[in-house]
């Protein structure tokens, strides 16, 4: 699966968990670091963009469960890309 095979409904699915669990829990649950650099902003809350991504992964293709690097990077050409693509914003530090 690619970046671009990311649906809506999966980052939709992933902010949900996120929501659910915390920030700290839904990075720990998923092993994600914390961002540094790119924030999904939603609905005035700021996400990791990067563990968002790949948690979406996996509820779009549950059988492979969250994408991690190396397959994933984040990055302008990449997850910030992907995100703009789906409509959300996201705020570079």
């Amino acid at each position: 699966m690619a970046l671009r095979d990311i649906t809506k409904t999966g980052v939709q699915k992933a902010i949900a968990e996120f929501d659910d669990l915390g920030r700290e829990r839904f990075l720990e649950c998923n092993r994600f670091g914390k961002a540094h650099r790119y924030w999904l902003i939603h609905d005035g809350k700021r996400y990791d963009a990067k563990a968002i991504v790949g948690v979406a992964h996996k509820y779009d293709l549950p059988s492979e469960g969250p994408l991690r690097s190396p397959r994933l990077k984040s990055g302008r050409g990449t997850v910030v890309r992907r995100l703009r693509e789906l409509g959300y914003l996201v705020e570079e530090l």
